[in-house]
């Protein structure tokens, strides 16, 4: 999730990774991918407006990246949704090569069968220009885009797995389980709980996002703040995450109470 599925910061890590293989069907390998279970076709997360564009071909550069490049090479328009293809395009100035490849994550994408896809080594580049990061050849190396790229990842999927804790006080409520709609990153906007812990002689998260998800129909608000945290070189988790449900409604500063008494009386 921007251009992406949320990017949180990420330091410079140096770290061994491996590729995803690409499945069948792609001349880059002969191996099949597991097919992936759809939601129930009664959840309301099928009726819902259209996503970010660049998620309508992110499966393109999943199941074959090779064929989803020269397509785009060869279309600027894609006739389907009338969109441009995602930016996979190198920077002119970029030092060197980078995947194109795309991950599929667990988040279940609002309005689709389907989930929500991160981005390549070569989209997070080339967002990360357009915010105005420079990056040379001295500083960073392809090899570390590529663990960014996990770093990135492991954040979101942590973050997912957070919010399911909170959405499991309404299962009942929602038993098709809750969708992602849509995010947004508030890097420079700090939230009052992260001000208060600043006061309190606590550091200051290094970003913000709130995502927004869907509740069989209900939009709740999610806000995460990421704080530094020690690399683990075998699962790529790095940051220290504050998930809680914004203070838009009686029913979200209810939850909270009920998680900060459980908390207190545990």
């Amino acid at each position: 999730m921007g251009a992406s599925l949320s990017t949180p910061a990420a330091p410079t890590v140096r770290a061994e990774a491996t590729m995803a293989v690409p499945p069948q069907g792609c001349p880059m390998h002969q191996e099949a991918q597991p097919v992936k279970a759809s939601p129930p076709p009664e959840c309301p997360m099928h009726k819902a407006e259209k996503g970010p564009a660049h998620q309508d071909r992110a499966y393109e550069f999943v199941e074959c990246p090779m064929k989803a490049a020269a397509a785009a090479a060869n279309s600027d328009i894609d006739p389907s949704n009338m969109m441009p293809p995602p930016n996979q395009l190198p920077a002119p100035d970029q030092p060197f090569e980078l995947s194109i490849s795309r991950e599929e994550s667990t988040i279940p994408r609002h309005s689709a069968e389907k989930n929500w896809v991160y981005p390549s080594e070569q989209m997070f580049w080339n967002a990360m220009l357009r915010k105005g990061w420079r990056w040379s050849e001295d500083d960073l190396a392809a090899q570390d885009m590529t663990n960014i790229i996990k770093i990135h990842n492991k954040n979101n999927e942590q973050a997912w797995q957070e919010i399911l804790k909170w959405e499991a006080m309404h299962a009942t409520e929602c038993p098709c389980g809750p969708t992602l709609k849509r995010f947004g990153g508030k890097a420079k906007e700090f939230s009052p709980r992260a001000r208060f812990r600043y006061w309190m002689g606590y550091e200051l998260p290094f970003d913000r996002h709130d995502w927004i998800i869907d509740r069989c129909g209900k939009e709740v608000r999610y806000v995460i703040d990421y704080y530094d945290g020690e690399i683990n070189k075998d699962t790529y988790q790095f940051s220290i995450l504050d998930v809680r449900p914004a203070f838009d409604s009686f029913n979200a500063v209810w939850d909270r109470m009920k998680v900060a008494w459980w908390r207190w009386t545990s």
